[in-house]
C-alpha cells in the first residue's frame, strides 16, 4: 500500500527550518524564499492585525518534506493585486461572508513565480497534494473561497485539470533579446520611440545630482532609511497605509541585500529618488518607487531604464515592471499574461464567477493582442 501524504499547517515560517523550506522553493526567485517570507513575519508587515494570518501548507513523504506553499488566512482584499473586491460585494449583498478567504500568495508582490513550491522529482504528486490540502483546509474552516495569484502557467494549468478556475490578467514586461547594450536595445525601436527615450534619459539626468546603482554591501542603513521616507510617501498616496512595516527595511538590509537592487538619485547631498527592485536568477523585478523632489522624467530613468541596463550588464533575461502601467508600452515593456486559480466553495456563485471568468479571459487576451501591435519597436 503506498505510503499517504501528510498535508501540515505552519502558523509561522519559525516552525520550520530554512533550509527545509528552500528545498522546496529553490533559489531563483527572491519572494518565495524563506528570507523574505520570514522578514515579512518578522518585521510584522504579515501576521496580527494586518489581514495576512500566516497559514503555510506542507506535505510530508514518509517523514520528508516534498512540498510547501506560502498560505494565508485573509480578512480583506489589500495588497494582492488581482481583484476581487466585486466577488466580495457580490457574495456578501446576497448575505454570504466572504472574509475569511485563504490565499497562497507572496504578499504585497504582484510578481509571477511558483506557488506551489515543489521538491525536484515530486513534481505531479507535490502540486496535486497542496491543492487538495489547501481547497480541504478552506472547506473544513468554512471559508468562502481559495485564491492562488501570480502563479505560473503550469501551475495555472494543473489547477485547471483539478477543477479550480482560471483567471488571466497582464503586465508589462521587458525582454532581453540577447541585447549587448541599451544602445542596441534602443536600435530595436521605431525611430519616434527611440528619440523620445533618449529626450527622457537626457531630461532625467539633468536633475542636477547623480544616480547610484547598489547592491549588497554598498547599501548601508543610509539608503535604506532614506527609501522608508520614499516609500511611505507613495504608499499613503496609493494605499492609505504602506503595506510594510520600517521594520521589514532593516532586517532585508541584514538577510536580503544581495537580493536587492537599489537605485538612488542624490542632489546637494541628499537623497531625493530611488526605486527598489530585486534580483531573481533571470529576472530583475521592479518593486517600489519614491521620491521627496520631482524631476522631469527621472520616475522613467530610476525605475525602467536603469533596470533595462542592470538587466543587460548582467544577461537578465527580463524585467518585470510591476502591476499595471500602460505608459510602460512606449519604453519597450510589452504586455504579457498573468495567472490566477480560484476555488469557491458555493456552487452557485462559482459558476457566476466561472461565466465572468470566461469573458475577461478573452478581454485580457484582446487587450494583449492591442497592445502588442501598438509598441514601440519597429515593424517586420
Amino acid at each position: 500500500m503506498p505510503e499517504q501524504i501528510e498535508i501540515r499547517i505552519l502558523n509561522s515560517l519559525a516552525d520550520i527550518p530554512a533550509d527545509d523550506w528552500d528545498a522546496c522553493a529553490g533559489a531563483d526567485d527572491p519572494f518565495t524564499s524563506y528570507r523574505f517570507l520570514r522578514a515579512l513575519e518578522d518585521s510584522g508587515s504579515v501576521g496580527a492585525g494586518t489581514g495576512w494570518q500566516p497559514r503555510h501548507l506542507t506535505a510530508y513523504l514518509g517523514g520528508e518534506l516534498i512540498a510547501a506553499a506560502p498560505c494565508y488566512a485573509k480578512s480583506h482584499s489589500q495588497g494582492e493585486y488581482v481583484f476581487d473586491h466585486s466577488w466580495a460585494d457580490a457574495y456578501m449583498r446576497a448575505g454570504g461572508r466572504y472574509y475569511p478567504k485563504l490565499q497562497i500568495a507572496v504578499p504585497f508582490s504582484p510578481v509571477t513565480g511558483r506557488r506551489l513550491l515543489v521538491r525536484d522529482g515530486f513534481s505531479e504528486m507535490g502540486q496535486a497534494a497542496l491543492i487538495q490540502g489547501a481547497v480541504q483546509l478552506a472547506a473544513e474552516n468554512g471559508l468562502s473561497s481559495l485564491h492562488i495569484t501570480f502563479c505560473t502557467q503550469a501551475e495555472a494549468e494543473a489547477g485547471k485539470a483539478m477543477g479550480l478556475m482560471h483567471r488571466t490578467g497582464s503586465q508589462f514586461h521587458w525582454v532581453n533579446d540577447s541585447y549587448g547594450s541599451f544602445d542596441d536595445f534602443l536600435a530595436s525601436l521605431s525611430s519616434r520611440k527611440r528619440k523620445n527615450i533618449r529626450r527622457e534619459r537626457r531630461q532625467a539626468q539633468d536633475f542636477g545630482g547623480s544616480i547610484h546603482m547598489l547592491t549588497g554591501d554598498r547599501i548601508t542603513p543610509d539608503h535604506m532609511a532614506a527609501f522608508w521616507d520614499f516609500y511611505q510617501d507613495t504608499g499613503a498616496r496609493k494605499w492609505g497605509t504602506p503595506y510594510l512595516t520600517r521594520a521589514f527595511f532593516d532586517i532585508a538590509l541584514e538577510t536580503l541585500r544581495d537580493d536587492i537592487l537599489l537605485v538612488m538619485a542624490e542632489r546637494n547631498g541628499r537623497w531625493v529618488a530611488g526605486a527598489l527592485n530585486f534580483i531573481g536568477a533571470d529576472t530583475l523585478y521592479g518593486r517600489y518607487w519614491g521620491c521627496t523632489e520631482h524631476h522631469p522624467a527621472l520616475h522613467f530613468e530610476l525605475c525602467y531604464y536603469r533596470a533595462i541596463d542592470f538587466a543587460i550588464a548582467q544577461g537578465l533575461a527580463r524585467v518585470e515592471a510591476g502591476a499595471q502601467g500602460e505608459h510602460k508600452l512606449a519604453r519597450g515593456y510589452l504586455p504579457v499574461a498573468t495567472h490566477s486559480l480560484h476555488w469557491i466553495a458555493d456552487e452557485g456563485f462559482r459558476a457566476a464567477v466561472a461565466q465572468f471568468l470566461d469573458h475577461e479571459r478573452e478581454a485580457v487576451d484582446e487587450d494583449i493582442e492591442i497592445m502588442t501591435s501598438y509598441g514601440p519597436f519597429k515593424r517586420g
